[in-house]
């Protein structure tokens, strides 16, 4: 008889990536367009002498770094193979068969998949808007909540809770729930009421932030994010944590673009005029448009005949245009597009404009 996986294994729907383009423009993955820092690709180059030789296993300069950076402890700083490892590492010392995460509805997909590694069970909390409902997440919290889980801003749906929002969330947990602050995307956040949970992450005992380098930062390709929050909880990490789990290339590739401020605020400066130029100009094809502060926005289609998403997502890929389709998340009428170089968000306009005349 052959060997049998966990029940709970083989209930998981594998992650599915966006699309990569052949030919044309790839705009499934909330990529970094302008791509990375040349300091980073310099400090790569001077790796590839060393490859013979094994990765501090403890990410200490890089760690050092984010600590110079963001003018916090160092020692509560945890690095990963991207910020989804870090959920991994959450879910191999937090959760156990039977516990509970929360979530909002439209959360990212990653955090079930973890959950269900552990055997423990998604609570899904409906939204208000495609934005998190936090009295609805509170009322979910049970004896067997052990960590709830908030992106914000929130992919796919752009949209991110006020800092007072998300301490009034903290505040309703009891004590012994972990709060995890995903900010993969809160560099681009240009909002007086945003935080990224930094503060919060320093003075709690139960929250912790994580964050990337996959999107501002432009090294998706390395694998690359951390966490930071209180000793305890890093140290629980670090208990489960692989050895050598962060790549040599990617720590010298990181160390580097935390020193590039110019590069990331250039991404940012573009990004954010790209979205001024893409959210009025589709609206104005009749389509709905939501507000968005990440690198990326959601459209809603009709489900007439021809006008679907599913129509649409053909339509684009015949223009040479791969975005993304955000059926697992449960938004089957909508269309996730990442903000690309000009060109790419114009022909994105012109798609959207024939198709909805066609």
């Amino acid at each position: 008889m052959a060997p049998k996986p966990l029940p709970n294994v083989l209930e998981i729907k594998p992650y599915v990536p966006g699309l990569a383009a052949e030919s044309g423009y790839k705009l499934s993955s909330n990529e970094n367009p302008l791509g990375c820092s040349s300091l980073a690709v310099e400090a790569i180059k001077t790796g590839l002498s060393q490859l013979e030789i094994y990765p501090d296993g403890g990410s200490n300069l890089l760690r050092e770094a984010i600590s110079e950076r963001y003018g916090i402890d160092a020692d509560r700083v945890i690095c990963g193979a991207g910020s989804d490892e870090i959920f991994q590492m959450l879910a191999r010392a937090f959760l156990a068969p039977g516990d509970e995460i929360i979530q909002s509805e439209y959360g990212f997909l990653v955090y079930k998949l973890v959950a269900q590694q552990s055997g423990a069970k998604t609570i899904s909390v409906p939204e208000k808007d495609l934005v998190a409902d936090i009295d609805a997440m509170l009322a979910a919290v049970t004896d067997k909540t052990r960590i709830v889980f908030l992106a914000n801003p929130n992919n796919p749906t752009g949209t991110y809770l006020p800092f007072d929002e998300v301490r009034r969330l903290h505040a309703g947990l009891p004590e012994d729930v972990l709060l995890v602050l995903d900010a993969a995307y809160a560099e681009y956040v240009q909002k007086n009421d945003y935080s990224s949970g930094l503060e919060m992450a320093a003075n709690y005992d139960n929250v912790l932030m994580t964050r990337t380098f996959s999107k501002i930062h432009g090294l998706a390709s390395l694998r690359l994010g951390w966490a930071f929050g209180p000793a305890a909880v890093i140290d629980a990490l670090n208990r489960v944590r692989g050895p050598f789990n962060v790549n040599a290339l990617a720590q010298l590739a990181g160390i580097a673009a935390l020193k590039d401020e110019a590069f990331a605020q250039k991404s940012a400066d573009f990004n954010n005029a790209e979205l001024d130029r893409l959210l009025p100009a589709v609206r104005e094809t009749g389509l709905t448009v939501y507000p968005s502060v990440g690198n990326f926005f959601l459209v809603r289609f009709p489900q007439s005949d021809g006008k679907t998403a599913e129509a649409a997502n053909a339509f684009l890929q015949s223009r040479g245009l791969i975005v993304r389709n955000v059926m697992a998340y449960g938004l089957p009428d909508c269309l996730r597009i990442s903000v690309g170089l000009e060109d790419a968000n114009t022909k994105v306009i012109e798609a959207l404009q024939d198709f909805m005349a066609a």
